[in-house]
């Protein structure tokens, strides 16, 4: 029987280890607290064509990869558990000023142009389905965002879902596949006895890894309640920059999330005063009905973050394979980065996670525990 630990429960951890043991591994789970950290902090948003941009066409194409097999992902969950995920089907992105409106107009030219093949069979959108919106067709389509908003770019088939409501789901698909949970932290892989193993410890990854490209870059995020008489949430994602800071409100069946800051601050996750303060500012000058809700919870964590935006998929050696790095977008990047891994485990390569090869980075081929690596300058691979 073959064994597998898999070191790390968040999102992605989570999801290997069911789809693993649905495929007949004997899998073992090692996290002291499963479903935390970015996974549990996070806005649920899959929208690689909103944030596409000149240059950045690999993170594109990876993200966009991940999209289209966000349906049979979600279809597959449902079955098992019963839970559906998504909070919405649609992302707009609306502009405040000239210079952002002419953003929007590089994003939907990058999208329509992009060089990703739309082939699957029940994907969510192709990219000329983005369409440019004028200032009364925002507020037709959402009406109680402010009036002062110049442009919008709908993306019609972008969703969103309630980050919380997935990491349940996939650790009751886990269980139900006969995945078994240690909770207690791993401080050496060596120690493992299983044939192989998935590193999916988020940014802490290069602890047990010395020199695994992945940094934590610290966000915070509020979580809003609708109270009696207030407006509802917006039914879009909503997604803007609001004095060079990008924002975004996420609806929940109870509300919003709102987010998200961006510090390299290391493994701080405390809260600050000036990120609270920034985030209620800016979503309120995009919804003004904000300050008429309740004030939830707000919470910080650290996204895994590469040099280059992508993640970190695949083998390090003959026993250990990668599977971290997916930094802001890791929600997005669950159903490829986990048919990356299981196609790792069985010796293949997958075409569309190509880019995200540990090995990219000099020096990772050659780094083994114990030993330094230098990364790559932020940017370069």
């Amino acid at each position: 029987m073959r064994t597998l630990a898999v070191v790390g429960g968040g999102v992605i951890g989570l999801a290997v280890a069911w789809r693993a043991a649905a495929q007949g591994w004997t899998v073992t789970l090692h996290d002291p607290a499963v479903a935390s950290g970015a996974s549990w902090v996070a806005g649920g948003m899959l929208a690689p064509l909103s944030e596409g941009w000149p240059g950045e066409e690999a993170v594109f194409d990876f993200g966009a990869a991940s999209l289209a097999r966000w349906p049979g992902f979600a279809a597959d969950l449902r079955t098992a558990t019963g839970v559906d995920v998504f909070t919405a089907d649609a992302t707009l992105t609306v502009a405040l000023d000239a210079a952002d409106a002419a953003d929007l107009r590089t994003v939907a030219d990058f999208a329509a142009t992009a060089s990703t093949l739309w082939t699957a069979g029940d994907n969510f959108t192709e990219p000329e389905s983005m369409r440019l919106l004028n200032r009364a067709e925002v507020r037709a389509a959402e009406p109680g965002l402010a009036r002062t908003i110049r442009a919008g770019l709908l993306s019609p088939r972008e969703p969103a879902v309630d980050n919380r409501l997935l990491v349940g789901a996939l650790r009751q698909a886990a269980e139900q596949a006969g995945v078994r949970f240690v909770a207690a932290a791993v401080d050496d892989l060596a120690s493992l006895e299983s044939d192989r193993i998935v590193l999916a410890a988020g940014a802490a990854s290069a602890r047990l890894w010395p020199g695994l490209p992945v940094r934590p870059v610290k966000g915070e995020i509020l979580r809003l309640r609708q109270r009696p008489g207030a407006l509802p949430p917006p039914r879009h994602v909503v997604r803007a920059r609001v004095h060079g800071r990008s924002v975004y409100l996420v609806p929940r069946a109870d509300g919003m999330v709102v987010g998200a800051t961006q510090y390299e601050a290391g493994f701080d996750t405390e809260v600050t005063v000036a990120g609270v303060r920034d985030l209620i500012a800016d979503a309120e000058a995009v919804f003004p009905a904000l300050g008429e809700y309740e004030f939830a919870e707000v919470s910080a964590a650290g996204r895994p973050v590469t040099p280059d935006n992508l993640p970190l998929l695949g083998p390090l050696d003959d026993r250990v394979l990668a599977a971290t790095g997916n930094g802001r977008n890791g929600i997005l990047g669950v159903p490829l980065s986990v048919d990356a891994v299981l196609s790792a485990l069985a010796g293949s390569t997958l075409d569309d996670a190509k880019a995200a090869d540990p090995h990219r980075f000099p020096g990772v081929a050659a780094a083994l525990p114990g030993e330094t690596f230098t990364p790559a300058a932020p940017g370069g691979q």
